[in-house]
């Protein structure tokens, strides 16, 4: 894999295309590299690097790789980390790469783009700083024209700086479940030529219920400024703008407008473009279009820049999304990018496209996911196009986790941030704080970045209808379920206490009635305390957690068994309340050695799913039926039944789809060797969007002993049902979690 990576990105470095008025050079490849202590490039550059990539995958190893990348022997539980607390050395990094231009372009503007560089980013080129930027998380654009030599080499020398020194008032929090934050430049890095009158920036915002795309655009004038009375101050400019659909070709709609681009500014341009019979974007028919802006200057092609676009509506109604008019429940996960930047296995994972796919659509959309939320930080951008061309709806987080940034700033990087990944019909949630309140975002900005795109939901952590009256959009409650203390007598008793109902499905809201009282839609976009590292081993936040639950010699595979039993049962509790709007367990990507942890074993680069993995293909179905008793597994204060007594109980029917879903539910008893001992059928029909309550009645049996009870949903002859299982104690005999049957998944 690692020698694919390499020729790839050997043969996109030398890459040029043009686009009948922009030409652009890729950069991505390998790069000279090298770190110093003080602010001063080295006199040799010593390793090389990839690019895009971070400064762990230079060749040979920085001096202080060790530091960044330690795998723990034992488990420490620990609730957070300080990054004041640092254990290495800050450095500067350096990157050069020498280019040829030719001849021709003289005359041109060229403009050196860094999608995202992470801390401080300085450009030079030939010896002459050309730009400096503090955003982290968008695209750096620099203009170089002035220091380049045609018909020659030049040199490119880029200065990527710490984390530590990141200015206060840049707009990139902490995230105390990190500990090292790894600088380097992230994403693609590529310089375009243009005209002197070039497109800066592009939204085409849909609506598909007026079948119409409004077009904004930032227009970049090159020409110097009026210097002397009399000089023009603006140029008359003719703007084409073209839809075509991404996989014929076929323009389906046409449009051009002039105006009037003032010199040496930006200047915005507006307009509304009618699409006939446009083909809506879903997860399940992902339709792209491609938008292109033509500038001429006195009939002169100038720039030609293009988008990817998807023809969706995003909304709310009521508690509730709506996707192109229609009721949308969200299920999915969350990925944690910048914490898996710091995981020992990380290498370049995160830039191998075929490894991306499988993580972020071909995984999810075989357990029924069709959401993710981008979680702590943003992620490469192309990313977002596979979501866009396979169909996965993304709730799109800032990193702002702890409070830091000015406000001016941060209003510049969210406004870059908006115009940079607007055109992804796949991001349908801008999610400006992570678990916070800050109230200039929350009141000030958000309504004027709604102004900006208003075809997209705001999320702003924690803050509610109390903090933020009608700009308040959504809310994202996080109702975890247990808790981490740093002892186990007191953990045992905060349990006794205050007893969880695993499995109970409507009688665990005591503390989260606000969810079910509030009148914006509930988005549950993290729950699960229950992680484990891949090895099997509880993470830093849930040591106490699985001792209580399981003693401190449980196997990693009796870990991963109440892991994946958890997590089933709490998807079934939350998914059972049907004005939450979406639920999005946490996590499906993270640093193994972390604070919490993901859902694969073993190495990563293989992405080989856990069991819990495989229950979310059940209680994640659109259409499922769960039972509703609570566990006698795990929960300690429950009386074991009665043999041979009547168990009454609910099955719980819930349907995601606009269509009824009939069919019928086996119910299985079995003992401790996985025998049936009794078996029972129950017919089911569950309104679209709906949700039903199907009485039960089971006949205990007469021996004590330890049982798992399944109900299997078959929607149509011949499918394959959906599970929900529970396990049930009967009578006083003696047991343990060790003693029951295990149902495994293939």
């Amino acid at each position: 894999m690692k020698k694919r990576i390499l020729i790839m990105c050997c043969f996109l470095s030398t890459l040029i295309w043009a686009n009948n008025g922009r030409t652009t050079i890729s950069l991505n490849g390998e790069w000279d590299f090298d770190q110093t202590e003080q602010a001063f490039p080295p006199r040799k550059f010593t390793r090389k690097i990839p690019v895009p990539g971070l400064v762990h995958l230079a060749k040979p190893k920085i001096a202080q790789y060790e530091k960044f990348f330690k795998k723990p022997d034992v488990v420490e539980l620990t609730e957070q980390s300080n990054f004041l607390e640092r254990d290495y050395k800050p450095m500067y990094n350096w990157y050069k790469r020498k280019i040829f231009i030719d001849e021709k372009l003289k005359g041109e503007q060229l403009f050196l783009t860094i999608k995202k560089s992470q801390y401080v980013t300085r450009v030079f080129v030939n010896g002459h700083q050309m730009g400096a930027s503090i955003e982290c998380y968008t695209p750096i654009d620099v203009n170089i024209t002035s220091a380049i030599k045609y018909g020659a080499e030049n040199e490119i020398l880029i200065q990527v700086g710490d984390r530590a020194w990141l200015p206060s008032e840049a707009a990139g929090s902490t995230d105390k479940e990190k500990v090292h934050y790894l600088p380097g430049i992230w994403d693609d890095v590529f310089i375009t030529v243009t005209g002197k009158i070039r497109v800066d920036k592009a939204l085409f915002l849909p609506s598909l219920a007026k079948k119409q795309v409004t077009v904004k655009t930032l227009i970049r004038s090159l020409y110097p400024p009026q210097m002397l009375y009399g000089d023009n101050m603006k140029d008359i400019c003719k703007f084409e703008f073209r839809i075509k659909e991404k996989t014929t070709g076929r323009i389906v709609s046409e449009k051009t407008i002039k105006g009037e681009p003032k010199r040496d500014n930006r200047t915005y341009f507006e307009t509304t473009i009618p699409i006939d019979n446009p083909k809506a974007w879903t997860p399940d028919s992902p339709f792209l279009y491609e938008g292109e802006v033509s500038v001429y200057n006195q009939d002169k092609l100038v720039d030609r820049y293009s988008v990817n676009f998807g023809m969706r509506d995003f909304s709310r109604r009521g508690k509730f999304f709506t996707l192109n008019g229609e009721k949308f429940y969200l299920r999915g996960s969350n990925i944690t990018l910048q914490r898996f930047f710091e995981d020992p296995d990380c290498q370049a994972l995160a830039w191998d496209r075929e490894w991306v796919k499988k993580l972020m659509i071909d995984l999810p959309k075989s357990i029924n996911w069709n959401a993710m939320r981008i979680c702590v930080g943003v992620v490469p951008d192309f990313w977002y196009d596979l979501c866009d061309e396979y169909g996965i709806v993304l709730q799109n987080e800032w990193f702002y986790w702890q409070n830091h940034g000015w406000d001016e700033q941060i209003r510049k990087e969210y406004t870059n941030w908006v115009w940079s990944d607007g055109n992804h019909p796949s991001i349908v949630i801008w999610d400006a704080i992570n678990e916070n309140w800050d109230n200039y975002i929350g009141n000030t900005l958000i309504p004027e970045l709604k102004k900006l795109d208003p075809t997209r939901i705001w999320d702003a952590g924690y803050m509610t209808s109390t903090q933020m009256g009608t700009n308040d959009e959504m809310d994202e409650p996080h109702p975890y379920r247990a808790i981490t203390l740093m002892h186990s007598s007191k953990l045992n008793d905060y349990f006794k206490k205050h007893p969880y109902n695993l499995g109970a499905l409507h009688d665990n809201w005591t503390g989260f009635s606000y969810i079910l009282d509030a009148g914006v839609p509930q988005l549950v976009n993290e729950y699960g305390w229950i992680w484990l590292w891949r090895d099997g081993r509880p993470s830093k936040l849930t040591l106490n957690n699985f001792n209580y639950y399981l003693g401190e010699n449980a196997t990693p595979e009796q870990c991963r068994e109440l892991q994946a039993y958890w997590l089933e049962l709490e998807t079934e509790w939350l998914r059972s309340e049907r004005s939450i709007s979406g639920i999005l367990a946490f996590c499906h990507l993270t640093n193994n050695y972390g604070f919490t942890g993901d859902w694969f074993i073993n190495d990563i680069k293989d992405l080989e799913p856990s069991p819990a993995f495989h229950w979310f293909k059940h209680c994640f179905a659109p259409t499922a039926v769960f039972i509703d008793l609570t566990d006698y597994r795990y929960t300690k204060h429950l009386q074991p039944l009665t043999p041979g007594s009547d168990l009454a109980f609910n099955l719980v029917g819930v349907n995601d789809l606009n269509k009824v879903s009939s069919g019928k539910v086996i119910l299985k008893l079995l003992d401790e060797k996985g025998n049936a001992i009794s078996m029972q059928e129950e017919p089911i029909v569950i309104e679209s969007f709906g949700k039903r309550l199907q009485p039960c009645l089971l006949k205990l049996p007469s021996k004590a002993g330890c049982y798992l009870l399944i109900a299997e949903y078959y929607e149509q002859e011949g499918a394959k049902p959906i599970l929900s299982r529970r396990y049930l104690k009967v009578g006083d005999s003696v047991t343990s979690f060790k003693d029951y049957f295990e149902y495994t998944l293939n």
